[in-house]
């Protein structure tokens, strides 16, 4: 128990005295309220006090923002027992915690707020906050600041469930646990890959440098071999790249498999976290590696970049990224060549924005916005204004689409003069963009609107200026690359653009990960047969020990999924394929897929697309409504149509016996796809509108930016986050969620670094060797 709350768990000598002085609070006392509490200023100033490295916060600003954050627990954790339900009601469940009576309960509640006082107390007077020293506060502190106050109900729930659990675990159980929780040589868990003497090869330099293009000619070169991305369109565009010289290359994404069946060898195109890891070959080439520290998806990179059984391993990605390598090399004895380049044209940003007029565009710009909506509005604006056509990308067009889309934009010798496009374009597509124009200097990323980071701005806007047009290559033309230029549609975010490319992001310190479902299967195998998986993995999150050069990634939405398919008869091997499932939490429409998903798995039911009531086909039978009104949620029902036969795709490779419709819900998705282009083809573009969205988005940004001035004091180094395409939302303009985000604290353990490490610059003339269709990154 004391691993869970360190310090803070420190049981009463008189334990009845607390216990008599809890029930004489009502228990039906309603949730605490403070006039001065802000949630959002709160959160903001809960992560700055603890992620504060240059600037520290005054004791009495630190002070306030505990003690609300304290009044707000108290309310929560009263909510909590009240979802969790009497003893009466629920005996089942609380008995599987050891509660025999309604007087048993209550007395754990008491003794369990006692133990929120103390961890309190640690932080507020004696300024204890880590996970080591106050790992309760730390837990909820971070749940908090990641999910609102939904996350810190859950992280309540879970550390209340720990607490009932605390005598039912013998000495020699704890220690077992411990033992089983120790994540710090993540390395071990491939063992055939250890057995392997690799050669990693790091290609680290801005956008626009070669990096990825030369990766890709060693893959080309060798016999066998594996290509790895962030996203579907990177897979499919390297897929069809080696389809298009005759190499036989198969295609594996969540959502689709396609194998050769003429060959008995092939090449791998991948996302990352379909990376086989039982497949030797030759080479591999892992994009984008600066990922790896995603609190989200993290893992996938880890996973790849220390199972991969490749004799080759060739590393793409941002230089920042180095330091970690090199030590996680030293740390498995893999040699470590660092190549480096520099990018192949200059880069400019502009002193003039432009003026929010599409009418000062120029053929080759690429306008990048953060929504599909905002996209496919700024197309329509594009074209009405300036009579010219506009090609549009972004990630979750179809690969075919976006091929077709990209083909007609890089082509001079048509009218598509213009790119509307997500900041998938900062992933490496191959784009022949001038000039890329921000749409905004925030986004949403699904939890709430926040500026752009440093890394963002410069892999997206580093897009601009390719090193060789496919006129030059054509032509033969050697003259000298004209720069690549990076501007603002408004002149209000032109400065921060601009700012941006003036600062230099800090190292990466940590690669994401999380346990694989051999350590959960074998960790749920010491705790009794009706213990709730939810609580097993709250449980293994808090007892795991990590080393310096790692971080866990977010627990909340697998903690979710648990709690979702708990009430079906599922194998613990099972549960562990459903909390990967890509499942957007905030829809209920699919919420309740997912659920009818697993209650099909558990009862052997029929799997077929058509049997599943909540699977909303019959918005395919009904016409685009013409009101603005309807017009919204009849977008979000075929966007979550779109994801449930998406999700019913990825369960229908891993339960192929279960799930038989896979040809018909890939017509399904074919027609789902097809209606939402022609619904946001349709979309009408008010300039005016437009703009004064932009304004009052803008405006939130600048309200955020200065509560945390006001509250916080003068602003501190940037926290700088990994860059991810984030969530595609349908429709910004709808009421969002106030908060989101997050951070993380690591624990001990760990090795030294530096050995077997070269470092090889790149000549001008070896990054130059491009070609008509390269991926350079």
């Amino acid at each position: 128990m004391k691993s869970l709350l360190g310090t803070a768990w420190k049981p009463p000598q008189r334990a009845v005295q607390a216990f008599c002085r809890w029930r004489s609070v009502p228990t039906t006392r309603p949730p605490t309220k403070h006039k001065y509490l802000d949630p959002r200023a709160l959160r903001t100033g809960l992560q700055q006090n603890e992620s504060s490295t240059t600037v520290r916060r005054p004791a009495f600003v630190v002070k306030r923002h505990y003690q609300l954050f304290n009044n707000l627990v108290e309310s929560r954790f009263q909510n909590v027992i009240e979802s969790m339900g009497a003893w009466a009601q629920n005996q089942e469940e609380w008995r599987s915690f050891g509660i025999g009576s309604q007087t048993q309960l209550d007395r754990d509640v008491g003794l369990f707020r006692m133990v929120l006082a103390r961890a309190f107390d640690l932080a507020t007077e004696q300024g204890m906050t880590g996970r080591q020293a106050n790992p309760l506060f730390w837990n909820l502190r971070n749940a908090f600041i990641r999910s609102d106050a939904a996350g810190l109900a859950r992280e309540l729930k879970y550390a209340f469930q720990t607490f009932l659990m605390r005598s039912r675990f013998p000495k020699a159980v704890n220690e077992l646990h411990m033992a089983l929780a120790d994540l710090r040589f993540p390395y071990e868990w491939f063992p055939a890959t250890r057995m392997i003497q690799r050669t990693i090869h790091l290609h680290v330099g801005p956008t626009n440098s070669g990096k990825t293009y030369n990766a890709l000619k060693a893959l080309e070169n060798s016999r066998t071999g594996i290509y790895a991305g962030p996203l579907r369109l990177l897979a499919h565009e390297t897929w069809s790249r080696f389809g298009a010289k005759n190499k036989p290359c198969a295609l594996l994404t969540g959502e689709e498999m396609r194998i050769p069946t003429d060959t008995d060898t092939w090449f791998h195109s991948c996302t990352v976290e379909m990376t086989p890891l039982n497949t030797k070959v030759d080479v591999a080439v892992i994009d984008e590696i600066q990922m790896i520290a995603s609190d989200d998806r993290g893992w996938a990179w880890t996973q790849a970049f220390l199972g991969v059984q490749a004799k080759e391993v060739h590393l793409c990605g941002e230089e920042r990224v180095v330091p970690l390598i090199q030590d996680l090399c030293a740390r498995i004895g893999e040699k470590c060549v660092v190549h480096e380049y520099k990018r192949l044209n200059p880069l400019e940003t502009m002193s003039n924005s432009l003026e929010g007029k599409f009418s000062n565009l120029q053929k080759g710009d690429a306008v990048v916005a953060f929504s599909r909506v905002a996209i496919h509005q700024l197309k329509k604006g594009i074209e009405k204004e300036t009579g010219r056509r506009c090609a549009i990308v972004y990630g979750s067009l179809p690969p075919e689409t976006r091929a077709s889309q990209a083909a007609l934009f890089n082509d001079p010798n048509n009218d598509y003069d213009f790119l509307a496009a997500s900041d998938a374009i900062g992933m490496g597509l191959n784009l022949e963009v001038k000039r890329v124009v921000f749409e905004s200097s925030f986004k949403y990323d699904g939890v709430g609107f926040r500026p752009l980071t440093v890394p963002e701005v410069k892999q997206i806007g580093g897009r601009a200026g390719r090193y060789r047009t496919a006129v030059q290559e054509m032509t033969g033309d050697v003259s000298k690359p004209s720069p690549g230029l990076v501007t603002a549609l408004d002149d209000e975010d032109l400065d921060m653009i601009k700012k941006a490319f003036t600062k230099e992001a800090p190292p990466i310190p940590t690669a994401g990960l999380f346990p694989p479902p051999s350590v959960i299967e074998r960790f749920h195998s010491y705790f009794p047969p009706r213990t709730p998986i939810s609580f097993v993995l709250a449980r293994l999150r808090e007892l795991s020990r990590l080393s310096p050069r790692f971080h866990m990634c977010d627990f909340s939405a697998a903690l979710q999924i648990a709690e979702l398919i708990k009430p079906y008869d599922l194998s613990v091997s099972d549960r562990c394929i459903f909390l990967n499932v890509p499942v957007n939490l905030r829809d209920v429409r699919q919420v309740n897929a997912l659920q009818s998903f697993a209650k099909c798995v558990a009862e052997l039911g029929s799997g077929h697309l058509l049997d599943f009531p909540t699977i909303d086909l019959e918005v395919l039978d009904e016409v685009r409504p013409t009101l603005p009104s309807e017009q919204a949620a009849h977008l979000h029902r075929l966007e979550s149509l779109h994801h449930n036969i998406t999700t019913y795709l990825w369960l229908s490779y891993r339960y192929q016996g279960v799930f038989q419709s896979q040809h018909l819900a890939f017509k399904v998705k074919t027609m789902v796809e097809a209606k939402i282009a022609d619904h946001l083809d349709n979309l009408s573009f008010v300039p005016d509108i437009q703009r004064s969205r932009r304004q009052r988005m803008r405006a939130i940004a600048a309200q955020n930016q200065r509560k945390e001035r006001d509250l916080l004091g003068p602003d501190e180094e940037e926290m700088i986050g990994p860059h991810d395409e984030g969530v595609e939302e349908w429709d910004q303009d709808a009421q969002e969620p106030l908060f989101g985000g997050g951070g993380g604290e690591l624990n001990d353990g760990g090795a030294g670094a530096g050995a077997g490490v070269v470092t090889v610059p790149v000549s001008e003339g070896e990054s130059q060797k491009g070609s008509v269709g390269s991926s350079q990154a």
